[in-house]
This record gives structure tokens, C-alpha cells and sequence, in this order.
């Protein structure tokens, strides 16, 4: 086991003192006991649960300090306290198990896995018991919280109502607020914009969670904008599924596939006029989505806010599937969170109702479609926006649905587009009333989106590049926090590092973290402290706190592919000053030497019965594209570089130089970059160590402890990196070029960034290819593809 934490905040021994008073664990008159009964006030204060030093005491008596020693006799015997004796000591509190986590007499040997106080002199004293366990309260248990955290999940400060709220200890809030009376309400935010067309402006439903302290002292907020918060229509989007298997087709030749035509401004209605005023919601709400996170938070001082925009049940609108409405439709709430627009309390009375409970400062927080709305509304520079945590999130639509002119499917959805999506967070349609005086509306705007995504091209045109956010990049105000999965193939990677890329050099604080997961959340990761680096972090962004979250967080980190539980930090991710090493494509293998005058082949047509085989399982499909000895041979090419003798940590984006002849008017290319060898690597999912192991609050909801574990079989491969092209966008995205049969182009494939760690024995491997059955239209074509591999090479960025 290996805790890793981030978010400690450096601090000497007297603001220990101070803080530790602060939240009454000791006070001044402690610090007056000799060490001994100060030792068992310490150990009493670990056991909130109990309400008597003699209970306590029973507690204490259950741990060992040193063999044939317990806590409670090292308490009341003489001699000296030593560094032995606490360590034991600690690391039990912290849930390890003497002799088959450490051993009693060797406690110091899980220093290097655990924050474990350092004292170089053997007599412990009072300052040394204070400075020990300010370290234990803030360092991760086995369960994946701090031990503070777990104190408080125990009852530890529901014992201490009198404390202040909010309340910090090494910068971090505490969760001092009271989750037992939680105010629920609903509010109707009008919004700038009539997307139905019905001559009103659109009204949004908001969902809050709040403290019931914040009736008296404002809170931060945090938002997510979730367009499935309200319910989604899984069967009628299945429904609207595309057909992947159809053929590539050709395209018209253009030297530009945008208009450059600015879109006419909409005309707004007037704003519903207000007839009175109250502090009061009408409407409150049960269960509904929930995201841990956000949860954590209730009881450190946050309000929570969720919204699912336009279109959406109990919310006017159409849905647009991310274009400039959705994001007005998101700014919204943000701007009645911070006093700039009007809510109401219900959707006909006109009785207008504030956030009076708000400080006006809001994050955003969320996952995939939620993040990417973090992302829209934070390209806007609204105010009051201070932070976006984006997980997962999309940075360009054109980037999750198409690549280089070819329509290309989420990984694990192949078929979804646009529409599909509008139509499954198309919530309105549940509720009948409802969706009967708005169906007509509903079909035309769908019509419209299957038009502007045009499937039939797969062309960077007029439709994405309104739902491209990076353009409006430079309006950035709040500070950006991104994490993303390098085994993401539903959000690529290349979403997170181009607006890591384009947020760069802008004046805000970001950070990136990247693991090494699919399409998930990482909040409940045992290795990692990264709810504590959030609340770090939105401590600082939205109560203001000094707490240099700014300057202790890295500006990087990165989750090991090789070994577990290994988390590392960096200064950037993909820098333009990194090595660059040049493979040469030679027959069937990757060279840094020779360079081969050799063309090779391969065709893209399979029988009958191995296309329907792959079709239907993409996996056996992935399995076979890889193997030396494969039904897919004279299918791609397979190109591999000697085993590494030297570690090689790739870093960044791998280009693809290759010379290709198709020998029809239309081709496509696809590319995979693979770690190759039997080994045992990373498990492709986190592996649940403990169910509703981590208390978010006391008496409060609970998560799963996960941790990525080396899986206990080998595996013959991993996939590294992978990209797509049609060869009629092969001299840049906007341009569409014809193909004559048999003629070699030069085609440059920027593959998905990447930051890959290949040890000594693992091979790198190139596949060349064209159908990607999980990703492409499938078109089973006869169509065959020239290599010239003297002007074929691979670029690889490293450390």
C-alpha cells in the first residue's frame, strides 16, 4: 500500500498548536501535562465515539506501542516515550495491521508509504507528542481519508457544536456543518433566451442543497450542470442510433468546409415582469443525482447546485447538444447565484426569489457532458465563476464525435452522434402534458441538429465550430482544474491537452491531473489524496482562505502506468522541449537505425463472416488487430521495436509520418501505438477494496474505497495511443482534397496525447490499419493501401 498526498499544507509547530486548539483537540492547559498524560489526552481525543475517559480508556488499552507494551500502560508507567512507541501508535490509529502491514518492532520501514512524523532524538517531548499528531490528523488512513476525516465521520466534531463555521485546519474546511439539516429547494432561473421558440423566456430548473447555516451566513456554492440530473430517454436515443456499417464515401473536393458567416443574433423576449418577492421556495425535492463529491462538501460550508438546462423536464427549451444556447443556459445559474439575474419560485406566479444564501462564489464541478458545460461556461468570463473542476470533460464537440474528417464514435458508443445524445437528455419528453405541446418543435430541432452534424461527411463545419470552446479560450477568468483519464476513449485525452495547452499561458492558476483510468471518477481512490487537493483547492477559491493551494499542489501529476499505487509530479504535460526520438518504419518492425526502401500492403476488406465476427465484438476485434499471428494479418500492418533495455517514459503527443497510395478515390487511415509483451500491468478498472468504507459527514452518505491494482494474469498488450484520418483531409482539417488511385500522399497523424511509462522487456508496437470496428463507419470496402516506408517514420516525444 502507497498513500500518496498532495494537499499538505506546510506548517510549523506553533500554528499546529494554534489549529489543534482551534478545533479543541488540545488546549493551552494540555500543553502543561508531562508527556505521559498528555500521550493519553491525545489518545483519548482518537476515540469520539465514547463519551468517558474509562471507555476511552478500553480503547487505548487495545493498542500496542511496543511488544508486551499497550498504549494505555505506556500512559501510566515512567520512562521515556519514544519515536518507537508512536509510530506503533499511529499507524494502528491509521488502520494498519500489526504484522501483516508492519512489523511492531520495525515500525519505521512504512515511513516511505506513509506521512510518518520524523524525530531524531529518542525521549519524545510535549512539542514532539503536539507536531506527532497534527501529522496523524492529517495524514490518509487505510480507508482513503484523513484521519480528521474519519474522526469526524465517528462524531468528532458533531461533539463540538459551539465550534466556528466554517472551520480550516491545514487549510482545509472541516466538516463542522450540520448534514442532518440540510435545506432542499427549487427555483426557476430565467434565462437570456427563448430556444423554443414560444415567445418567452426559457425558464431552468435549479435543484439546491444548502447548510441550514447558511440562513445566516452566506456559502459558497458549488454547480453542476448535469443534463441528466433530470432523467434521460435511454430507449428512444438506442432508437436513434446510426448505422456504422456503411460505406466510406467521397467527399467534395473544397478548400475551406466553414462559411465564415456570423450566425444572426436571436431575438429575445422581454424579461416576465416580477410581481412580488420572497425569501421562501415553494417547491423542495427528494433523491436525485448525486455526485460524492459535491456531497463532501455539504458539511464543510458548500451549497450545491444542480441544473440541467434547456430542454430538460420542468425547464423550457430545446436541446442543442453544447452549442452557445447550452452554455447561456448554464451562465444562467451562475448568475442568479451571484445576484445578476432574476429566479423565481415557481414557473407561473412571477414571485421572484434570490440567492440570499450564495457569497457569490461559485465552482463548477463534474464529469464528462458535465465538465465540458464547467468548460463552455467558463469560456465565457462570467463572473462569479472562480473555479472549474472539469473531469472527463469535452473541449471540442468535433473532437469527441468526428477526427480529421471522419465521423468517429465515443469509445464504447458506436452510432451515437449529436442527435442521439439531444434526444436521450431530451428530458421535457417524459412528462406528457408537456412534451404534447412541444413535439412538432422537438422533431424540426432534431432534423436540424442530424443536418448540421452531417454524417455523411464528417467535415469540420459551421455546426462544430460553434461547439468549439477552445476558440473562446483566452476569456478564461477562473482558475482550471482538469483531470482526465489516459485510457479514455469515450473523451479522448486530446480534449484535456489542448486546453491544457490553450489555457497555458493565460493569467489563472491551472492545474491537470491525469490517471490512468477510463471514463471515471477518481474521488475515492485509496492512493491518492485528491479530495483533499480539491478542498485545498476550493477552500483557497471560494472562501478566500491563504492557504497557498495555489503553490502546494502540482501543477501536473500524473498516475504510473507500470506500478501501482505510484503517483508522480510534473512541471508540464507534453512540453515542447521534450526529447524526440525518430522510429523508422521498416518490414514489420520500428528502427532508430535503418531505413528501409520496402513498400508493403495491406487490404482493408474482410470476409463476410470475420466482418459480422468483429461487428459484433470489437474486443475479439482489438485482440486480433495486435497479435503477431492474427486472422487480421493482410489486414494492417504490424510494425515493433526491439525490447526496451532503458526506460522509456513517452510524454506528450506521437506524430505519424507515413507515404500512402489508396487504390480507390476515398481511404481512410488509422493508427494504434501499443506497449507489447507478456507482463502483468494495471488492471483496465479500479478494484472496490471496500464498500461504504469513506464517511462523507457524520450520520451522513458514504463511498467506496477503489484502488488500481497489478492484475494477476498477464496481458499480451496495452494500448497506448491511437488516431484516425480520411485521406481527403490529409493537408489539414478544413480542406478537402481528391484522391487519385494509386498515388502516394505524405499524411502527418497527430496520435492521442499520451504519458506512458515502458519499462525494461516491453516492446513498442505501430499498427497501420484503416476499419477501426469500435470507432469508424465500418464500410467492409474493397480498398487497398500502399506504405512507402523510406518516407514513413514515427516521431515520439519523451522524457
Amino acid at each position: 500500500m502507497n498513500i500518496n498526498q498532495f494537499a499538505i499544507a506546510p506548517t510549523n509547530l506553533a500554528d499546529e498548536k494554534k489549529e489543534l486548539q482551534q478545533i479543541q483537540f488540545i488546549r493551552q492547559s494540555d500543553l502543561q501535562l508531562d508527556p505521559h498524560r498528555l500521550l493519553r489526552h491525545l489518545l483519548q481525543q482518537s476515540f469520539p465515539e465514547v463519551t468517558s475517559n474509562e471507555a476511552a480508556d478500553s480503547k487505548i488499552a487495545n493498542l500496542l506501542a511496543a511488544p508486551q507494551l499497550d498504549a494505555l500502560s505506556l500512559t501510566q508507567i515512567g520512562g521515556a516515550i519514544q519515536p518507537l512507541h508512536l509510530d506503533n501508535l499511529i499507524l494502528q490509529l491509521l488502520g494498519f495491521q500489526i504484522g501483516s502491514d508492519f512489523q511492531i518492532d520495525a515500525p519505521e520501514k512504512l515511513a516511505a508509504h506513509v506521512n510518518l512524523p520524523k524525530f531524531d532524538h529518542a525521549a519524545l517531548t510535549n512539542d514532539d507528542l503536539v507536531h506527532a499528531w497534527y501529522q496523524l490528523l492529517i495524514t490518509h488512513t487505510t480507508t482513503g481519508q484523513t484521519f480528521l476525516d474519519q474522526l469526524a465521520g465517528r462524531g468528532y466534531f458533531h461533539r463540538r457544536p459551539d465550534l466556528p463555521k466554517p472551520l480550516f485546519f491545514n487549510g482545509k474546511a472541516q466538516p463542522v456543518f450540520d448534514t442532518t439539516q440540510l435545506i432542499h429547494e427549487v427555483v426557476y432561473v430565467e434565462s437570456s433566451q427563448d430556444t423554443d421558440h414560444d415567445g418567452m423566456r426559457d425558464l431552468l430548473k435549479a435543484e439546491i442543497t444548502r447548510p441550514a447555516e447558511s440562513n445566516q451566513q452566506p456559502v459558497p456554492v458549488l454547480y453542476t450542470a448535469s443534463p441528466y440530473n433530470q432523467g434521460t430517454n435511454d430507449a428512444e436515443g438506442e432508437a436513434l442510433t446510426h448505422n456504422v456499417n456503411v460505406p466510406l464515401t467521397e467527399k467534395p473536393v473544397t478548400s475551406d468546409t466553414l462559411s465564415h458567416r456570423e450566425p444572426k443574433p436571436a431575438k429575445i423576449p422581454d424579461p416576465r415582469v416580477i410581481n412580488t418577492r420572497t425569501q421562501q421556495a415553494d417547491e423542495s425535492f427528494g433523491n436525485t443525482f448525486d455526485y460524492s463529491l459535491n456531497d463532501y462538501f455539504l458539511a464543510r460550508g458548500f451549497a450545491v447546485v444542480y441544473a440541467a438546462g434547456i430542454g430538460t423536464k420542468e425547464s423550457d427549451g430545446l436541446r442543442t447538444t453544447g452549442d452557445p444556447e447550452e452554455t447561456t443556459s448554464t451562465t444562467a445559474i451562475i448568475e442568479w447565484l451571484t445576484g445578476k439575474r432574476t429566479a423565481f419560485t415557481n414557473r407561473t406566479s412571477n414571485t421572484a426569489i434570490e440567492a440570499t444564501w450564495s457569497n457569490h462564489q461559485v465552482a463548477m464541478t463534474g464529469r464528462s457532458y458535465l465538465g465540458t458545460l464547467a468548460t463552455a461556461a467558463a469560456t465565457t468570463g462570467v463572473d462569479g465563476l472562480k473555479t472549474i473542476i472539469c473531469e472527463a470533460g469535452i473541449s471540442s464537440w468535433y473532437d469527441y464525435y468526428r477526427e480529421n474528417g471522419l465521423v468517429i464514435a465515443p469509445g464504447g458508443f458506436p452510432g451515437e452522434d449529436a442527435d442521439v445524445l439531444a434526444e436521450e437528455t431530451f428530458s421535457r419528453q417524459q412528462q406528457a402534458g408537456d412534451y404534447s405541446r412541444i413535439q412538432s418543435k422537438w422533431q424540426a430541432q432534431l432534423s436540424a441538429i442530424n443536418d448540421g452534424q452531417d454524417r455523411t461527411t464528417g467535415n469540420y463545419n459551421d455546426f462544430w465550430d460553434a461547439r468549439n470552446y477552445r476558440k473562446n479560450a483566452k476569456k478564461i477568468k477562473a482558475d482550471v482544474m482538469i483531470v482526465h483519464g489516459l485510457n479514455d476513449w469515450n473523451v479522448k485525452p486530446r480534449n484535456a491537452e489542448k486546453l491544457w495547452r490553450a489555457i497555458s499561458n493565460l493569467p489563472i492558476n491551472h492545474k491537470i491531473i491525469l490517471h490512468q483510468g477510463p471514463h471515471i471518477y477518481i474521488n475515492n481512490f485509496r492512493s491518492l489524496d485528491f479530495t483533499d487537493m480539491v478542498n485545498l483547492w476550493l477552500s483557497h477559491e471560494l472562501y478566500n482562505l491563504d492557504n497557498h493551494a495555489e503553490t502546494i499542489l502540482p501543477d501536473v501529476l500524473i498516475q504510473d502506468n507500470a506500478t501501482a499505487e505510484n503517483w508522480q509530479a510534473y512541471p508540464d504535460w507534453g512540453a515542447a522541449t521534450n526529447q524526440r526520438t525518430r522510429y523508422h518504419l521498416t518490414a514489420n518492425s520500428l528502427s532508430t537505425d535503418n531505413l528501409s526502401q520496402d513498400t508493403v500492403q495491406f487490404a482493408d476488406q474482410l470476409t463476410d463472416l470475420a466482418f459480422q465476427k468483429y461487428a459484433k465484438d470489437n474486443r475479439q476485434w482489438q485482440q486480433d488487430l495486435v497479435k503477431a499471428a492474427s486472422p487480421m494479418e493482410g489486414h494492417r500492418q504490424l510494425f515493433a521495436a526491439p525490447a526496451q533495455t532503458d526506460e522509456l517514459i513517452l510524454d506528450g503527443c506521437p506524430v505519424l509520418h507515413l507515404s500512402v497510395a489508396s487504390d480507390q478515390p476515398i481511404g481512410l487511415i488509422s493508427a494504434e501505438l501499443v506497449d507489447l509483451g507478456h507482463f502483468k500491468r494495471l488492471n483496465p478498472l479500479p478494484t472496490t477494496l471496500a464498500r461504504q468504507a469513506m464517511a462523507l459527514g457524520y450520520h451522513f452518505r458514504k463511498e467506496d474505497l477503489r484502488e488500481y491494482e497489478i492484475a494477476k494474469k498477464e496481458t499480451a498488450y496495452q494500448l497506448i495511443s491511437k488516431a484516425h484520418l480520411n485521406l481527403q483531409n490529409r493537408t489539414s482539417l478544413t480542406q478537402v482534397d481528391p484522391i487519385t488511385p494509386h498515388q502516394s500522399y505524405p499524411v502527418t497523424l497527430e496520435l492521442q496525447p499520451t504519458h506512458y511509462r515502458l519499462t525494461a522487456g516491453h516492446q513498442l508496437g505501430l499498427v497501420v490499419y484503416a476499419t477501426d470496428f469500435g470507432m469508424t463507419v465500418r464500410g467492409n470496402q474493397n480498398i487497398t493501401y500502399t506504405l512507402s516506408l523510406a518516407d514513413s517514420c514515427l516521431e515520439l516525444p519523451h522524457l
